[in-house]
C-alpha cells in the first residue's frame, strides 16, 4: 500500500492537476471536499463526481493512504489506533476524551477557555456533548532521543507525509462515539513536528482549509523538543494562530543536556529567546511541557529557576509525571514532590497544572507511543527476522 501523494494536494493543485485533464475548476473543489471534509479516500463513493472523474482519481493513485491495524481501548474511554502505513511502517494516533479535570489540562485545548464562544454544547434534545481531543504523530518513530520517551528508541525510521497526517485525523474521526465532537487535535504523537517542517505546515493548511474539515488554528497545538528554527517559521507561516507547546523539562543546560539531547544544538537560552519573539496573538499562551523525573528534574531549585527563566514569557506550565517506559531506569516523581513543585510554579503566578494520566493501561500516555517491539530489535540488530 502505498501513501497517495494526492491526498496532500491543496485545492488549488487539484485546480491545476485536474485542469491538464480538461476538468472545470469546480471540480478540484469537490474532490477535495470529499477527501478533507467527508474523510473519503475511494473514488467510487464520490458520488457527485462523474464517471469518468473517478476514473482519472483511481489512475492518480487516490486510496486510503492507511488501514487500521489494531485498536486499544482505555477504560476511561481513550482509544489508540494504530495505523499501517506504506512499506509495513505503523504510526499510532490517540482519541483522548475530555473530562471535567483534563479539559484543565494545558495541553487539553488550543485555546484559553473563555477565548471563543462553546461549540457543539448539546444536541438539539440539549444532550450534552463530550469533546475529543486527538493526538496525532508526524514520524515514524523519532531522532529526538528523549531519554522519558519510547517513541525515539528505535530513532528515526521516517518523516510522514501530510497525507499521511491528514489521514489519521480522516480515520480517527470514524471511531468517534454517537455523542462525541473532535475539537482539538494536538501534534504530540510519535515524531518530532518541526523536524520535517513542509510536511507539517502542509498538514496544518489541509486541516484548516475552510473547504476542507475547517478547524481553527486555535484548536491545533503544535508541540516541539525546541527546534528554534522550525518555531521561527511556524510562528512566521501561521502568524502565531497555531497553538504552540514546548517541551522544556528542564530550565538549565546540564540538566537539560542529560534528558533531551537536541538542548546540545538549541540550548536554553537560545530557545527562549525564540519563544519571546513567538508572535502570539492576545490572551494567547505557550504551553510549556515539563516531565517530572524522579530526582532528575523535581528539586524546588528546579522549579525556582523554572521560575526565574520563564519570566516575562506568556506561558502555562503543563507538569507530567513520567509515564512508564520500558528499559528507561527512570521513574515518576512521587505525589508528595510533583505537588510541592506545583505549588511552587504556582505561587510565583503560572498558570500550572498536572496532566492527568490517560490511556496509559494501553501505552497511549505522553511519552508511551513507540515503534513494535520488533522493529525497536531490528534497529539495534537483534535477533528479528528482516
Amino acid at each position: 500500500m502505498s501513501a497517495p501523494k494526492v491526498i496532500g494536494y491543496l485545492p488549488e493543485e487539484w485546480q491545476a492537476e485536474l485542469a491538464a485533464r480538461g476538468e472545470p475548476r469546480y471540480r478540484a473543489t469537490q474532490v477535495f471536499r470529499w477527501i478533507h471534509k467527508k474523510g473519503e479516500f475511494d473514488p467510487a463513493r464520490m458520488t457527485d463526481l462523474p464517471e469518468r472523474l473517478r476514473e482519472t482519481l483511481t489512475e492518480l493513485g487516490l486510496s486510503a493512504p492507511a488501514q487500521v491495524a489494531d485498536v486499544h481501548r482505555s477504560r476511561d474511554g481513550t482509544r489508540k489506533l494504530v495505523l499501517e502505513l506504506a512499506a509495513g511502517a505503523r504510526v499510532e494516533c490517540v482519541l483522548i476524551p475530555m473530562t471535567r479535570q483534563s479539559e484543565e489540562d494545558a495541553d487539553a485545548a488550543a485555546v484559553e477557555p473563555d477565548d471563543e464562544e462553546a461549540e457543539g454544547e448539546g444536541t438539539p434534545e440539549n444532550a450534552p456533548r463530550t469533546r475529543v481531543t486527538l493526538c496525532v504523530s508526524t514520524q515514524f518513530g523519532c531522532a529526538m532521543g528523549c531519554v522519558f520517551c519510547a517513541s525515539g528508541r528505535a530513532g528515526l525510521q521516517r518523516g510522514l507525509t501530510a497525507a499521511e497526517i491528514v489521514a489519521q485525523v480522516a480515520i480517527a474521526r470514524r471511531y468517534l462515539e454517537p455523542d462525541e465532537d473532535l475539537r482539538n487535535l494536538v501534534f504530540m504523537g510519535m515524531g518530532e513536528p518541526l523536524h520535517h517542517y513542509d510536511e507539517t505546515a502542509r498538514s496544518l493548511r489541509l486541516l484548516t482549509h475552510p473547504e476542507g474539515l475547517g478547524m481553527s488554528p486555535r484548536r491545533i497545538t503544535v508541540s516541539t523538543v525546541g527546534l528554534v528554527p522550525g518555531l521561527k517559521k511556524l510562528g512566521e507561516d501561521f502568524d502565531g494562530k497555531v497553538g504552540l507547546a514546548v517541551s522544556l523539562h528542564a530550565p538549565d543546560d546540564e540538566t537539560r543536556d542529560r534528558i533531551v539531547p537536541m538542548n546540545k544544538r538549541f540550548p536554553v537560552a537560545e530557545l527562549l529567546a525564540a519563544l519571546r519573539a513567538y508572535p502570539l496573538p492576545k490572551r494567547r499562551r505557550i504551553t510549556i511541557e515539563y516531565t517530572l523525573i524522579e530526582g532528575v528534574n523535581d528539586s524546588d531549585a528546579h522549579a525556582d529557576r523554572l521560575i526565574s527563566v520563564l519570566r516575562g514569557i506568556p506561558v502555562k506550565v503543563n507538569l507530567i509525571p513520567m509515564n512508564p517506559v520500558a528499559e528507561s531506569g527512570l521513574h515518576a516523581s512521587q505525589r508528595a514532590r510533583v505537588v510541592a513543585f506545583q505549588n511552587r510554579v504556582a505561587n510565583a503566578g503560572y498558570s500550572c497544572f498536572v496532566r492527568t494520566r490517560r490511556g496509559d493501561e494501553v501505552s497511549a500516555a505522553c511519552g508511551q507511543l513507540a515503534l513494535a517491539p520488533e522493529l525497536v530489535k531490528i534497529r539495534r540488530g537483534g535477533g528479528a527476522d528482516a
